[in-house]
């Protein structure tokens, strides 16, 4: 049985190693990290398949005091946005359309808020073409590019109305 639920304390073992298991397209996060994050996050979910933790979202509102350079781009632009720090769904249920219906449940939480831009990131050096075709599908469009990690990725800075 499949679930979207909000995060609870017992899925930040299993958030940390989908998140380590694909740390190449997203950004290191240890516990302390994930802490922060979900402290701040307006929008926080896991997807669990059997009990098991399949995909997590975490997205937070404009406005929260997040030190990231990409968060920092999207304050200088909007003034209302919804930006989606990380969404990681395991290898093991690719295919499956996990990340559809959590930025399904995403969008619909933007609508009802208010909140008229979602607004992401991910990267072209090194190139993440499965995250291009999945934004795409959702309607992003890119604002800009910013190198980040001491200059070692190039990210594509993307917007999606609600």
């Amino acid at each position: 049985m499949e679930e979207i639920r909000a995060v609870m304390e017992l899925d930040f073992e299993s958030i940390l190693g989908l998140n380590d298991a694909e740390v190449r397209q997203t950004s290191q996060m240890d516990m302390d990290r994930l802490l922060q994050l979900v402290r701040m996050s307006t929008f926080c979910r896991v997807a669990t398949i059997e009990g098991q933790v399949a995909a997590f979202l975490i997205a937070l509102r404009d406005g929260v005091p997040y030190e990231n350079d990409n968060y920092r781009w999207f304050s200088s632009r909007f003034s209302s946005f919804l930006y989606v720090d990380r969404i990681v769904v395991s290898s093991q249920f690719a295919g499956r359309r996990i990340g559809s219906r959590l930025y399904d449940e995403l969008f619909a939480f933007a609508r009802s808020q208010g909140i008229g831009a979602v607004v992401c990131e991910y990267n072209v050096v090194p190139p993440n073409p499965a995250s291009r075709a999945f934004h795409d599908r959702f309607g992003f469009r890119e604002l800009g590019r910013l190198w980040v990690a001491g200059g070692t990725k190039q990210v594509s800075l993307q917007a999606a109305g609600t």
